[in-house]
Formats: C-alpha cells, structure tokens, sequence
C-alpha cells in the first residue's frame, strides 16, 4: 500500500507542471481569426497590412498598443482587447516566423 500512495502523490506533484506547459500550436490556432483580413499566413494582398515576416517585438507591441488605446484603429481594438499577454506573445512568435510575399 505505501508503494501506491508514493506513486500517487509523485504523479499528483508532477501533474500541474505538466498541465502549463504552453500549446505549441497556439499562436497558428490564434492566428487562423486574422486570416480573414491579414491573409492566410499573414500576407495580405488586399490593402492590409501584411504582418508575416515582422520582428515579434514590433508584432506584440502593436498588438498592445491597440489593446490599450494607443494606436487607432477601426476594429483592431477590439479584438486586441481580448488576448491575453499569452496569446499576444503567441501570436506574434507565430507571424514573425511566416515567409513574407
């Protein structure tokens, strides 16, 4: 009995080390929202701005910048306002990885 109580307790002590271990497909998951104005991947020919290929500071500076009403914008705000400081860094890790066209 005492065997079954250590594991138990060596498995339960390990578990929420285990849990918060970062998605390593959260920053592509996140991304596929912005597809429909950046382009797939980031690389919009549309008039937006293309974000693929940017330095990830400058993408998760911009992002808070927009979350936190410094820069203006006609949406981006508000879908800034909604990530959190993980999601931000996914995101932009994610993008900064990207092949600019």
């Amino acid at each position: 009995m005492p065997r079954i109580a250590f594991a138990f307790f060596a498995l339960a002590a390990c578990w929420p080390a285990a849990a918060q271990q970062p998605d390593p497909n959260a920053g592509r998951n996140l991304a596929a929202t912005c597809a429909i104005c950046h382009g797939t991947n980031g690389s919009n020919a549309g008039g937006l701005p293309n974000i693929a290929g940017q330095p990830k500071d400058y993408l998760a500076q911009q992002l808070r910048d927009f979350r936190d009403g410094r820069r203006a914008a006609t949406i981006m705000h508000q879908i800034a306002k909604g990530y959190t400081e993980p999601q931000i860094e996914a995101l932009s890790a994610f993008f900064a990885q990207q092949k600019a066209k």
